[in-house]
């Protein structure tokens, strides 16, 4: 894909969100060189904020190469939301359902055509408490290993201080003015793995070195240590029904 062909509808979700992007943040955009110039290939992304979306597709939309996000097929229903998502290409993604699988074919066939496609590899907001990224689910890895094309990793930060996820309140916080930092690094060398069955061990090996490349990022952005294990939100959920019966008994 050419960096000029955005298209009509990604240049207009540009005129309408760039403008209060500019104005209420202010801006620390990095790596923007290891975003291919040409070709297919995949962008995998941490995912603190319902607003790091924003930021980081305006920071890849500065660099000529718009992603395409595999979102929530309840989003495409709206009448504005719905048709602004399927003009600028967006993959719809249908949970547990008998279309699951058409997201990731979707996917291969957008990366075969020369467009990156946008991964959040922990599938929802992150629930770690201090906001590090989660263990990531294989998505993401799916796909690289049978397309083999560059898998960028991307880190962000500040989006989740503007609007908190799971914020009882709900409310933006604008001020002071916030700093929107989005960090590209250079793709993950997931070479060792082309050839192998993706078996689950060998998608989840390859999916713990996407997210140990998009940590490292983040590590390098607040200056911080992540925890030495990922956050894993199922056992930790698995953990707090256990504590819940253990308390029942007694």
């Amino acid at each position: 894909m050419s960096r000029r062909r955005i298209g009509f509808w990604y240049r207009l979700a540009a005129v309408i969100a760039k403008p209060p992007l500019v104005v209420l943040f202010k801006r620390d955009w990095r790596g923007m060189e290891h975003i291919p110039g040409e070709g297919g290939f995949i962008t995998a992304v941490n995912h603190n904020s319902y607003l790091d979306p924003l930021s980081y597709a305006h920071f890849q939309y500065n660099t000529g190469r718009v992603p395409r996000f595999l979102a929530k097929a309840g989003l495409f229903k709206g009448a504005f939301v719905g048709t602004m998502l399927r003009g600028t290409g967006q993959i719809p993604v249908y949970r547990e359902t008998t279309n699951a699988l058409d997201a990731f074919r979707a996917a291969v066939a957008a990366i075969e055509r020369g467009e990156c496609v946008a991964f959040y590899p922990e599938g929802t907001l992150t629930r770690d408490p201090e906001m590090w990224p989660m263990a990531g689910k294989t998505g993401a890895a799916r796909v690289a290993l049978l397309t083999r094309v560059p898998v960028i990793p991307v880190a962000q930060w500040g989006a989740n201080l503007a609007m908190p996820p799971y914020a009882k309140e709900g409310k933006l916080r604008l001020f002071p003015r916030k700093t929107l930092t989005v960090v590209a690094g250079p793709p993950v060398d997931l070479s060792r793995f082309y050839g192998d069955e993706p078996t689950n061990e060998v998608l989840r090996e390859a999916t713990e070195e996407i997210m140990r490349a998009i940590t490292a990022l983040l590590e390098e952005i607040r200056g911080e240590q992540a925890p030495a294990e990922p956050y894993d939100h199922r056992t930790a959920r698995l953990e707090q029904r256990r504590k819940a019966a253990g308390e029942e008994v007694k």
